[in-house]
C-alpha cells in the first residue's frame, strides 16, 4: 500500500486561556516513519489530536492524497489508526474480545472476516499467547501493543502514536520499536515523542516542535551531520554554570560523577578546557529548542 504526502500549512491553534499551541505549523510528511520531537508542552498532542480529528485548527490547512483532513473528517476517520498518549482500556475484557469490538465499530461486519483480522493482528503485536487474558493483566508494553492493534484495524494510510514508549521498561521498548518499523515500511506512521532515542533509532524523517513552532525538520543523520564539529564540551564547578550559560551558547548540561558536563555549539572552540565531542541527535535537539540553530527546510 503507497500513502500520499501529508502536507500541513499554517496550522494554528489557540485555546481559551490564551496558549498558543500551534504557531503557523507547516509540515510535509511522506511515507514511512516520522519522528515529531519535542519537549512536554511543545504542542505535540494538540497537533496530534487536530490531525486524529478530535479538535480544531483555528487556522491552517492539511490534506492527505484527495482528503481534506481538517473539513473531510468522516473520510480521515476511515483512513486513520490512532494510539493516543492516554489509551484507556476496559480491565475485565480480554484482548481477542476487546478487538472483536471495535473491529465491528470501524466497520468489519462479517464475523468470519472480523475473526481472521482480529487473530492477524493479534498474532501481528505478539499478543496471540495472551488473547484470551483480561487487559487489566497486561503490562504496560502489552496494552501499547495492545493499542497498536487496534489502531491499525481497518488497513490505515495515516498511523498517529502519541508518547508510545514512555513508562516502558528496555525490552518493552524493543519490542514496541520493532513493531513500529514493521508497520511504518508501508504507511506513514508519526510518532510523537520527547524521547530522541525514539527518533534516532526509528525515523527516517523527523521534526522538532517547541512552544507551538516547528524549529527543525530535516533526516535525522543529515541534521546531526551539520554539528560535526561544531559540538565542544568541558567540566565545569556547579557554581560557575550560570555564569557560563550567560557566556556561552551552553545548549546542555548534564551532572556525571560529580562534575557538571556543559555542551557548547560553535564554530571554532569556545575556550580554554573545551574540547570537541561526537554530535548526537540530542545535541541538535537542545540546539534547536534552546534556538541556537537556524531553521531547516525540507527538500522538495
Amino acid at each position: 500500500m503507497t500513502s500520499s504526502i501529508l502536507s500541513i500549512s499554517g496550522l494554528c491553534k489557540t485555546y481559551p486561556n490564551g496558549v498558543r499551541a500551534l504557531d503557523d505549523v507547516s509540515l510535509d510528511v511522506p511515507n514511512g516513519m516520522f519522528g515529531l520531537l519535542g519537549p512536554n508542552g511543545a504542542g505535540k498532542s494538540t497537533l496530534m489530536r487536530t490531525l486524529a480529528t478530535l479538535q480544531d485548527a483555528d487556522a491552517g490547512s492539511a490534506r492527505l492524497g484527495d482528503i481534506d483532513v481538517l473539513r473531510d473528517k468522516d473520510a480521515v476517520r476511515r483512513i486513520l489508526g490512532y494510539l493516543p498518549q492516554d489509551f484507556g482500556v476496559y480491565p475485565k475484557v480480554s484482548a481477542e474480545d476487546m478487538l472483536d469490538h471495535l473491529a465491528r465499530l470501524k466497520g468489519i461486519a462479517v464475523r468470519g472476516t472480523r475473526r481472521d483480522v482480529v487473530d492477524s493482528l493479534l498474532r501481528q503485536v505478539n499478543l496471540w499467547d495472551v488473547r484470551k487474558k483480561a487487559l487489566g493483566g497486561y503490562s504496560g508494553g502489552m496494552r501499547q501493543r495492545f493499542g497498536i492493534a487496534q489502531a491499525l484495524l481497518g488497513n490505515p494510510r495515516l498511523v498517529i502514536v502519541d508518547e508510545p514508549t514512555a513508562g516502558l521498561d528496555p525490552e518493552e521498548r524493543v519490542r514496541f520499536h520493532n513493531l513500529l518499523a514493521e508497520i511504518g515500511e508501508n504507511v506513514i506512521v508519526i510518532l510523537s515523542t520527547h524521547i530522541v532515542s525514539d527518533v534516532s533509532d526509528l525515523c527516517a524523517n523527523m521534526a522538532i516542535i517547541d512552544r507551538g513552532r516547528v524549529r527543525l525538520t530535516g533526516q535525522p543523520e543529515t541534521l546531526t551531520r551539520g554539528l560535526v564539529g561544531r559540538v565542544w564540551q568541558r567540566a565545569i564547578a556547579r557554581t560557575d554554570l550560570e555564569a557560563t550559560r550567560a557566556a556561552l551558547p551552553v545548549i546542555s548540561t548534564r551532572l556525571v560523577a560529580g562534575r557538571t558536563l556543559v555542551n557548547v555549539v560553535a564554530d571554532a572552540s569556545p575556550g580554554v578546557g573545551f574540547v570537541p565531542v561526537e554530535a548526537t541527535l540530542e545535541d541538535v535537539y537542545f540546539a534547536a529548542i534552546g534556538g541556537r540553530l537556524e531553521p531547516v527546510a525540507q527538500a522538495a
